[in-house]
């Protein structure tokens, strides 16, 4: 053994998310429904264990939405399933809240190629990461978050680094402890989920709390931006059959209107759902609404407000 690998067994040996469970040594041999429900107690703790973090997770979102609303990107970076959870969330902003092209943007280690086959050594290279911020341009408006459930994965601490040193804000998510990752960030966010079912398989809890994080820090921050009405997606972008059905349903649920009022909306609106919201409920037309939400930054209930005079 090399003292690099050497040295690479021995970190990864105190790390939470790599410990073995002596308890679990015999698994294999279990009934598969013992399996199920002994997996299903495991993933029970990870919603609480996101819940010791919020105080973080809320500072983050707070920090990035103020980017963002002066024009910044949020921009995910990861290696392996970290990076494609990154990826995951950002490919889901434009349908969900109409983001801009490269609004919300996923680097993964490797490039697309990694979403769907494992690029070895891509997660090792901080260079590799330089390299793909540079491609974007990161400037002090925008946002960086690093993703590693080890919080040690080069890649990560790469990007944030780099992104740190250009002015960005920096968020480093992490499911250990006094990681270098949350220590590179200007919010370290640590959700500490425990050892896996699987020894290592950080697929596994690590990656269902990144995945609750990143929803959070996603969603939360386009609330903030007046990419929703309450609970409803008025910035959804209906980009097919379902999406169309689905923008008449939030539409009805803003107004009450009847069909034929939301049919008409949605005409003189170009189908934008926010739009037809406004000329419903303060009795405006198209161009009227369009310019009163570009007048309130897009945010649905000041150009109401704005309307009621």
């Amino acid at each position: 053994m090399t003292t690099e690998h050497h040295a690479l067994r021995t970190a990864l040996e105190t790390l939470t998310t790599e410990a073995f469970r002596p308890e679990f040594a015999e698994i294999d041999t279990l009934p598969t429904l013992d399996l199920a429900r002994l997996m299903n107690g495991e993933d029970a703790g990870v919603a609480g264990a996101v819940a010791l973090r919020l105080p973080q997770i809320s500072a983050a979102i707070d920090a990035i939405a103020t980017r963002m609303a002066q024009g910044g990107r949020l921009v995910h970076a990861g290696a392996g399933t970290a990076g494609r959870l990154g990826v995951l969330d950002a490919s889901e902003c434009p349908p969900t809240f109409n983001t801009a092209p490269g609004q919300v943007v996923g680097v993964i280690a490797g490039g697309p190629t990694a979403l769907v086959t494992s690029v070895e050594g891509a997660e090792d290279s901080a260079a590799l990461a330089r390299t793909d911020l540079d491609a974007l341009g990161i400037g002090p408006s925008d946002t960086v978050v690093g993703i590693s459930a080890s919080g040690r994965t080069p890649y990560a601490v790469g990007a944030v680094e780099h992104a740190r040193a250009l002015g960005a804000l920096t968020v480093g998510l992490s499911c250990n402890a006094g990681s270098a990752l949350a220590a590179a960030a200007e919010h370290g966010i640590e959700v500490v989920v425990g050892p896996e079912l699987l020894t290592g398989s950080t697929r596994l809890k690590a990656g269902t709390a990144q995945k609750l994080v990143l929803n959070m820090l996603s969603t939360i921050t386009m609330i903030r931006l007046g990419k929703t009405y309450g609970n409803l997606m008025v910035d959804v972008r209906a980009s097919n059959e379902k999406l169309r059905a689905r923008s008449r349903r939030i539409v009805a649920l803003a107004t009450g209107a009847s069909d034929e009022e939301i049919e008409a909306a949605l005409t003189a609106t170009d189908g934008e759902v926010k739009d037809a919201v406004l000329v419903i409920l303060a009795g405006v037309d198209g161009p009227t609404a369009t310019r009163l939400l570009e007048e309130s930054g897009g945010h649905l209930r000041a150009a109401l407000a704005t309307a009621g005079g």
